[in-house]
């Protein structure tokens, strides 16, 4: 079952229609063109709701995605590396979401910073094969996984903040 919060980030996060991978080299280029329009949808969205925590850009063909992620706990702004590739089974097979600097410290996380999403966002994306794109696991991968670890990281000393020069 999904709960009212997590119904409400989805229903800002259009659905897409392409179902196609970076093997696909005809309807790629479409469902790229889908993958941005609904993270720019997203991304606005957050803004109107003051809820702004990531950037990502990606390399030219949109198989490779990198940017910065941050969590904000006790009024202090934690902030991450994230990268990821397009799995070449892409969009049957979802991302792995990676914060590198994050590697090892947590039980949650696969070697390499890859987030744990196994429990959780894996079986919506298994009913959603198609529909979900990038934007979808941000919102229901990542940032699910930081409102959970980043708090308890804290909590142990294993994360600090960054303080700017």
């Amino acid at each position: 079952m999904v709960d009212a919060a997590t119904r409400k980030s989805l229903s800002s996060i259009p659905l897409l229609k392409t179902k196609a991978g970076p093997r696909d080299k005809d309807q790629w280029p479409l469902r790229l063109k889908e993958e941005l329009q609904a993270l720019i949808e997203y991304v606005k969205k957050n803004k109107e709701s003051d809820n702004d925590w990531f950037r990502l850009e990606s390399n030219a063909d949109g198989t490779k995605w990198f940017g910065k992620c941050w969590y904000i706990h006790n009024l202090i702004k934690y902030e991450f590396d994230i990268e990821f590739d397009i799995p070449v089974t892409y969009p049957t097979t979802s991302p792995e979401i990676a914060l590198p600097e994050l590697d090892g410290k947590t039980a949650k996380m696969y070697r390499g910073g890859k987030i744990c999403t196994s429990d959780h966002f894996k079986p919506l994306w298994a009913r959603n094969v198609g529909k979900f794109g990038i934007a979808h696991a941000m919102a229901l991968g990542l940032g699910p996984w930081l409102a959970v670890e980043i708090p308890d990281l804290v909590t142990k000393g294993l994360v600090q903040e960054k303080i700017s020069k």
